[in-house]
């Protein structure tokens, strides 16, 4: 769900809108694979990533022109960890950490999306985390199936290895919707990944979108893909593609405080407005805009990624720095990410 960052990088190489001349470039992308940097059990490391951002803005800063004109202002970073460029699985400590202050100017790509939130700054374009289209493609059932399963949810409700003492992870949202639903015979929710587990979604009237450390998943994705009405708790989430995907038509938005009322909220919601969401999500446009396809095909996560970047030009004069001006701080940030790569 982290790959985003690998699939633009693959997709720029092949794509009509790239340039061989740096002179011609409205952007330039910045691939560095902080997300490759994983532990022995294939999760990402995202502490040392600010290490690797600043190593490679060094070397192309060192060995290149353009970065130094504008310190970055032209630049874009995809950054699809938790809480995007300030580098943290945990919000506390991300928050503490702030965003890289060398990509202060730089555009920033990124999963991460929560609004008023130090982690996300102004100009992000958020996008959807990758989920692998053709395995999701080769998991479909007929589109007349019927949907018989009224609320689905996979996945954990307490994260004991990480939040021994319970209420921080998911901020007690995944926890409540348990302790409150587990014997609730309209939710079929529970901590087990069964090989059905795609064809279950499309089953499914409602899933279930809850926040974990982070306010996305991909859970959103799979959802939209499956044509699952998504009930999406996370407070002041900013979702992907607001000018392509209507996400207030299409899904249900449940604060956070009102998880213990959720069943009464999705009984309450009339079959006309159920049915309208449903022909809403079964629009191809939607399930496109949500996907990294290779190769790539019109509409999808990319050309979204591509339009937001489009809507940002032409640059404005206060990009480009006069000779020998100086805007950003090398030095600025934690201790432990000035060392050397």
């Amino acid at each position: 769900m982290f790959a985003a960052e690998i699939f633009m990088h693959r997709f720029l190489l092949s794509s009509a809108v790239r340039t061989f001349n740096p002179e011609e470039a409205d952007w330039f992308y910045t691939p560095v694979y902080a997300t490759c940097d994983l532990t022995p059990s294939g999760l990402p490391l995202p502490f040392k990533s600010p290490r690797m951002v600043r190593s490679a803005i060094q070397l192309i800063a060192e060995k290149w022109p353009y970065w130094n004109r504008s310190e970055g202002a032209d630049h874009f970073f995809v950054a699809p960890h938790d809480f995007g460029a300030c580098f943290h699985y945990q919000e506390e400590k991300a928050i503490g950490r702030g965003i890289l202050p060398l990509l202060q100017r730089a555009t920033l790509v990124q999963t991460f999306g929560q609004k008023n939130h130090v982690c996300l700054k102004d100009g992000s374009i958020t996008i959807p985390p990758y989920a692998p289209p053709q395995k999701m493609q080769n998991h479909l059932i007929p589109g007349d199936t019927p949907r018989s399963i009224f609320v689905y949810f996979r996945g954990l409700f307490y994260d004991t290895s990480n939040d021994p003492e319970g209420g921080y992870y998911a901020r007690g949202a995944r926890a409540s919707v348990w302790e409150n639903f587990k014997n609730n015979p309209l939710f079929d929710i529970s901590t087990d990944h069964p090989p059905t587990y795609y064809e279950d979604m499309q089953r499914s009237v409602f899933c279930l979108c809850p926040l974990g450390w982070a306010p996305w998943s991909p859970r959103l994705v799979e959802a939209v893909v499956f044509g699952c009405i998504p009930v999406i708790i996370a407070d002041d989430i900013v979702l992907p593609f607001a000018d392509a995907i209507p996400w207030e038509d299409i899904g249900v938005f449940v604060s956070e405080d009102d998880v213990p009322k959720l069943d009464s909220i999705l009984t309450s919601i009339p079959t006309d407005v159920i049915l309208r969401k449903q022909r809403l999500l079964a629009n191809p446009s939607m399930k496109q805009a949500m996907l990294f396809p290779q190769p790539a095909e019109a509409g999808d996560a990319f050309h979204q990624i591509l339009n937001g970047l489009a809507r940002k030009l032409p640059h404005g004069e206060n990009v480009f720095l006069k000779p020998g001006q100086k805007v950003l701080n090398w030095t600025a940030g934690p201790v432990g990410d000035l060392k050397p790569w």
